[in-house]
């Protein structure tokens, strides 16, 4: 969510980052919440001068009734009576106005970084960098369901009869090999200096309107049904919420934590090849990252975020690339956002495996996280990133590391988290 100053001040940046981001149907919500805002402001302000007259009354009837003159007192008494009255309405109509403003500034989006590409979709997104050679060997790679069933290491009927579509079990060292990763994961942003962190796994529906927006929010949620809980999607989302409310200590600042944590997500629209896959399912386990500071400080900690990613999937053996988010393929909190591809030599491309994101204040302004400084209190900047999703960081894993004989060698970094194991047969 932006600063209302910014509707009041220059209310032309706003429609031109609502053009740039291809969302023309939100530009008459720059103006209603103008006129609405306008509006509030001359409540607020009657009403401050009706209860300054109301004092001032108060204090006049009691001079009078000591004094005797009773029937001007009774008069003043009328006169409050009636602001009274007034004060009543202006408030109805004040706090009516302020939800509608609230309800319409939740889906205006967030001022994005010049930086970032102008295009309507992820078609649009801009390869920025290649980082390890990809490799295509000179035998074939079968899918990534294949393989892991030819090790007994994946059971999707089972989960079918249990569970439905877009669920698994893992077995035996393929079960054994998607722990190691994520305990590797968590070492190695323990190594980076983040603190360790397992969060609630359920939160409420006031910190997901602060840490999302209301489209992600319905295409990817599981509600809990009678409850006013959400099953988390990332840990970011719990993680952020942490500090709902919060006024944090300026020398704390930067707060840098790592999370582990199960998501779960609807994933709507996967079909064919991906279903007897784990490339797109309904839960998974990740190791997150995230950062408050100071505005200044926040595109260095972008920077910093991905590029700690890159390196764990390179200690994996993994090729990967960065891939920056085009404005129309933006998420409306987000002011700048790059995604971290890892190479399939099966598919001779690159597919996701992370997300990195810098969101500005908007999280921080929605759920109320501020600091105090030197020069007053402020809304601390956001940022999230993802160390590791598995089992798609899995899939990488398996794939880049596979050989002819059907067996998966364990990448060095590994081994210990597998008891010295170097390779799955």
């Amino acid at each position: 969510m932006i600063d209302i100053k910014l509707i009041r001040e220059n209310s032309e940046l706003v429609k031109e980052n609502i053009k740039r981001k291809f969302q023309d149907e939100k530009l008459s919500l720059v103006d209603e919440v103008r006129e609405q805002d306008i509006r509030a402001r001359e409540l607020k302000s009657e009403g401050d001068m009706l209860r300054s007259r109301k004092n001032t009354c108060s204090n006049e009837i009691g001079t009078l009734m000591k004094d005797g003159k009773k029937d001007e007192a009774e008069k003043l008494k009328e006169e409050v009576k009636s602001i009274n009255e007034r004060l009543v309405d202006l408030e109805k109509e004040e706090e009516k106005i302020q939800n509608s403003i609230r309800e319409k500034m939740l889906v205006i989006p967030n001022i994005m970084d010049s930086s970032v590409p102008i295009g309507e979709d992820d078609s649009k997104n801009v390869e920025i960098e290649k980082f390890g050679e990809p490799v295509v060997p000179d035998y074939e790679i079968p899918y990534h369901a294949d393989i892991i069933e030819k090790l007994n290491g994946m059971d999707k009927d089972s989960a079918g009869r249990t569970s439905g579509e877009g669920f698994y079990y893992l077995l035996g060292d393929i079960a054994r090999l998607h722990e190691a990763v994520l305990a590797y994961a968590r070492d190695f942003m323990i190594e980076k200096g983040f603190t360790y962190a397992i969060p609630p796994f359920m939160i409420r529906s006031n910190v997901v309107e602060g840490v999302m927006s209301f489209p992600e929010m319905e295409a990817m949620m599981y509600k809990i049904e009678g409850e006013d809980l959400y099953l988390i999607g990332t840990s970011e989302h719990s993680m952020i919420g942490k500090f709902k409310g919060q006024i944090v200590k300026e020398e704390d600042l930067p707060i840098t934590m790592t999370s582990y944590s199960p998501c779960f997500r609807k994933e709507g629209g996967s079909h064919g090849l991906e279903e007897r896959g784990l490339y797109r399912v309904h839960q998974f386990e990740k190791q997150e990252m995230i950062v408050l500071c100071k505005e200044n400080e926040a595109m260095d900690w972008y920077n910093k975020l991905w590029s700690y990613t890159v390196e764990f999937f390179r200690s994996l053996d993994v090729p990967v690339r960065t891939l920056e988010c085009c404005s129309g393929d933006l998420a409306d909190l987000k002011v700048k956002s790059c995604d971290v591809e890892a190479w399939s030599p099966r598919q001779k491309k690159y597919f996701e495996v992370g997300s990195c994101s810098t969101l500005g204040d908007a999280q921080a302004r929605r759920l109320g996280i501020r600091t105090k400084g030197k020069d007053g209190t402020y809304y601390v900047s956001t940022l999230n990133n993802t160390v590791v999703a598995t089992p798609r960081g899995l899939i990488a894993i398996i794939e880049n590391n596979y050989q002819n004989d059907g067996s998966i060698r364990i990448p060095e970094v590994l081994r210990p988290y597998m008891g010295g194991k170097e390779v799955i047969k």
